[in-house]
C-alpha cells in the first residue's frame, strides 16, 4: 500500500492497462501525496511491460533541414536563423544526396525539420519558391516528401509546424507519419516576456487544432511536451491528459515524447535551468501511467537529464530517432548516443532494442486507414525483407 492514499500499487497498476485512471486519481495520487519515486516508476514500468513487454525502439534517421528560416521566436530555440547565408531551403540535390546517404548507413527515417512559414517573414523565403515554382514553404515540402518517398527507400515523418485541413491532406501521401510537438498548454508562455511572445504558431489553441486535425484525417502522429520553459507541474499534467483525450477521441497519436528543455547560449532563456533528473523521471512515469501501457512514450537520450537509462524504469519504451549521420539540427551541441551504446545501456536494463519504422507496428493492420496505398505497399515491402515494426 502506498500509506497515505485509498488506491494501492496494484489498484493503480489497473486503473491505469484498463485505461480508467481519472485526473482526480492523479491529482490525488501523484501529485498532492507525493508518491515516493521508487513507488511511482515501478508501476510506471509494470504499465509499460504490460503493454509493450521487454522492447525499447529506436528510429534510425536521417535529419534534413529543410529551411532554418522560421516566422517564430521562440525564447529557447538555436534551430531558427536570419536570412544571411547562402540559399533559404536546401535544393532537391542536397535533400536527396543526404536521403541516400542516409539510407547507405541503414536508416530508414527521413525526418523533415523547418521553421515555420518564413515565407510569411522573409521576401528572400517568397522570391525563392517563387523562383523555383512553388507557392509555400508547404508545396516545397510535399514535392520533397514525394522526392525521397519515390528516390529512396526512407519514409518520411515531417515536422513542419502547424498545419491545415488541406495542407494535411497534402502531406499524408508521401510521409508515413507527421508531428508537432503541444510544448505546452500554459497560456503565460505567450504572455509578455514569456518564451512564446514572439512565436504565435506556439500559441496551444493552434497546436491543439493541427494535432486535431490529424486525427480527423487519420494521420499517424507524434506530440509531446517540452519541460522546463516555463509552466507549472500542475499545466504539465494536465498537457498530458490534454494528449490522451484527443487520442481517445482519434486514436492516431502514436508516440507522446517527455522532452525536458535544455538552456542555450544566446538565447533569452539562456539563465533557465535543465529540470533536475528526480523531476523528470517523477513526470515520465505519471505519463505512462496516465497514458496507459499501449502509448508509445519517447525520451531522446541525447539531452536527458541524468543517466539516460534510467527511463527505462520511468516506463518509456523508445528512443526515438538516433542519426549514424547527421547531427541533432535541433540540439546540435548534444551528439546521440553510438548505436553500440544505445543498445548495451538498453539491455543493462533488462530490454531489447530494436529498430522501428517512423509509423509503429500497431498501425500496421490499420494502413489503409492511416497511409495512402503507394505508403501501404512500400511499408509492408519493408516490414518483410527490412526493419521489423514493432
Amino acid at each position: 500500500m502506498f500509506g497515505f492514499c485509498s488506491l494501492n500499487h496494484t489498484e493503480i497498476f489497473e486503473k491505469s492497462v484498463e485505461q480508467n485512471i481519472t485526473r482526480s486519481d492523479i491529482k490525488h495520487l501523484l501529485v498532492e501525496h507525493e508518491i515516493s519515486l521508487p513507488k511511482l516508476m515501478e508501476t510506471a514500468s509494470a504499465v509499460r511491460d504490460y503493454g509493450k513487454g521487454n522492447v525499447i525502439t529506436y528510429s534510425p534517421k536521417v535529419f534534413i533541414p529543410l529551411t532554418k528560416l522560421c516566422k517564430d521566436i521562440c525564447g529557447y530555440c538555436t534551430f531558427r536563423k536570419d536570412p544571411n547565408y547562402e540559399s533559404p531551403y536546401m535544393s532537391p540535390e542536397e535533400v536527396l544526396n543526404l536521403a541516400i546517404t542516409g539510407e547507405q548507413m541503414g536508416c530508414t527515417e527521413a525526418l523533415f525539420t523547418l521553421g515555420e512559414r518564413p515565407e510569411q517573414k522573409y521576401d528572400v523565403a517568397k522570391q525563392w519558391l517563387s523562383k523555383y515554382g512553388y507557392r509555400s514553404t508547404i508545396e516545397y515540402l510535399v514535392e520533397m516528401n514525394r522526392l525521397v518517398f519515390e528516390k529512396s527507400n526512407l519514409f518520411p515523418h515531417s515536422n513542419p509546424g502547424t498545419l491545415s485541413r488541406r495542407e494535411l491532406k497534402s502531406l499524408k501521401p508521401y510521409n508515413a507519419s507527421m508531428g508537432l510537438m503541444l510544448e505546452s498548454i500554459s497560456q503565460k508562455l505567450y504572455g509578455k516576456n514569456g518564451p512564446h511572445e514572439n512565436a504565435p504558431s506556439k500559441r496551444p489553441a493552434v497546436r491543439l487544432k493541427t494535432i486535431s486535425l490529424a486525427g480527423e484525417e487519420q494521420i499517424a502522429f507524434t506530440t509531446g511536451l517540452l519541460i522546463g520553459i516555463g509552466d507549472s507541474f500542475k499545466e504539465q499534467i494536465d498537457g498530458i491528459h490534454k494528449i490522451k483525450e484527443i487520442n481517445d477521441e482519434y486514436g492516431h497519436i502514436q508516440e507522446v515524447i517527455i522532452q525536458n528543455f535544455r538552456p542555450k547560449l544566446n538565447t533569452p532563456l539562456n539563465s533557465l535551468t535543465s529540470p533536475k533528473e528526480e523531476y523528470m523521471l517523477r513526470l515520465v512515469s505519471i505519463a505512462r501511467i496516465i497514458l496507459g501501457p499501449n502509448m508509445n512514450l519517447q525520451v531522446p537520450p541525447n539531452i536527458t537529464v541524468g543517466d539516460f537509462g534510467e527511463y527505462i524504469n520511468a516506463g518509456i519504451n523508445d528512443w526515438g530517432g538516433v542519426s549514424p549521420v547527421t547531427i541533432d539540427h535541433v540540439n546540435p551541441e548534444a551528439p546521440w548516443p553510438q548505436l553500440k551504446k544505445l543498445k548495451s545501456v538498453t539491455e543493462k536494463y533488462g530490454y531489447e532494442l530494436m529498430p522501428r519504422l517512423p509509423i509503429y507496428g500497431e498501425y500496421l493492420n490499420r494502413m489503409e486507414t492511416f497511409v495512402s496505398q503507394a505508403m501501404d505497399d512500400k511499408i509492408r515491402n519493408r516490414s518483410i525483407n527490412g526493419v521489423k515494426n514493432k
